[in-house]
């Protein structure tokens, strides 16, 4: 792969997160080519001059980096392996990073595939939600082989600034799963404890004042809790995507054996909120169930 900014980058997946990530790519100086399914919700990547390609093929026989982030891990399947998908139309050489949270199991059969292909692939999920997005902040977690990391962390510095190699194809899944599972339960303790201080006269506001800072602090905390005393529940990131993970996190420590708890009864909480017709809210409406 070319280092320098003439690499030409496509990017499939125009989200809450992705839009972000692509549009700080585009600041940063790459040529890029855009997918989505809906072309309406690339717009504002196109207005900004990334080149509309009107299916995964065309714009895969066109890029030397290909980043996803789509929705589930079918959809991960459906455009890496695909009869029109990235791995059947991609040049030799070229690079590919997956940026969805999905299975590990299917990181690391892409991974085997495309390494018949001569195509370099990186399971690359993130942490940090909307805002991380939007400042080119995200933890970015990756599994592959070092050579093929070496060749786009200049890519992944302008998304992230926390961008560790965890090991084989996988390992990044199998980390972002490590990183679900500690949110899972902290969502709980979060809502609680904004719960029990209205519930005790307490100014919600001036309680976080005090517990963020010390033992209880945590990213939700500082970031979640105020959207929830606010009411706001827009999405940073969806419920439906997290009761996605949570399950993906769940199967993968029962196939390991693994007792989780903690993890059970948030995902089992969110499905309750889910039916209540809250799907597309973000992960903080999680409050509601406590008031």
């Amino acid at each position: 792969m070319k280092r320098t900014k003439d690499s030409k980058i496509g990017f499939i997946g125009t989200g809450v997160m992705g839009k972000s990530m692509a549009k700080n790519l585009l600041n940063a100086g790459y040529n890029m080519n855009t997918y989505t399914r809906t072309k309406s919700k690339a717009k504002e990547l196109i207005d900004l001059g990334a080149v509309w390609k009107d299916s995964v093929a065309e714009l895969a026989r066109d890029s030397d980096v290909v980043i996803s982030i789509v929705g589930y891990p079918k959809d991960v399947e459906e455009v890496y392996l695909g009869e029109d998908g990235l791995l059947n139309n991609l040049k030799a050489g070229s690079y590919t990073i997956d940026m969805t949270t999905s299975s590990p199991l299917l990181a690391e059969r892409i991974s085997s595939i495309a390494m018949e292909k001569s195509i370099a692939c990186l399971d690359a999920p993130v942490s940090g939600g909307d805002i991380g997005a939007r400042n080119g902040k995200l933890a970015i977690m990756v599994g592959g082989e070092q050579e093929a990391f070496d060749e786009v962390l200049p890519v992944f510095q302008v998304m992230g600034e926390n961008i560790v190699l965890q090991g084989k194809s996988g390992a990044g899944q199998h980390t972002k799963m490590a990183n679900q599972i500690t949110i899972a339960s902290n969502m709980i303790g979060v809502c609680e404890a904004v719960a029990y201080a209205e519930k005790a006269g307490l100014d919600p506001k001036r309680v976080l004042e005090s517990i963020t800072t010390g033992a209880a602090g945590s990213w939700s905390l500082t970031n979640l809790a105020p959207r929830m005393i606010a009411g706001d529940y827009d999405p940073g990131f969806y419920v439906k995507h997290f009761i996605k993970d949570m399950t993906i996190a769940l199967e993968s420590a029962q196939e390991m054996e693994l007792l989780t708890p903690g993890l059970e009864l948030s995902l089992s909480l969110y499905k309750k909120l889910a039916k209540q017709g809250e799907e597309d809210k973000g992960t903080q409406a999680l409050i509601q169930l406590f008031k």
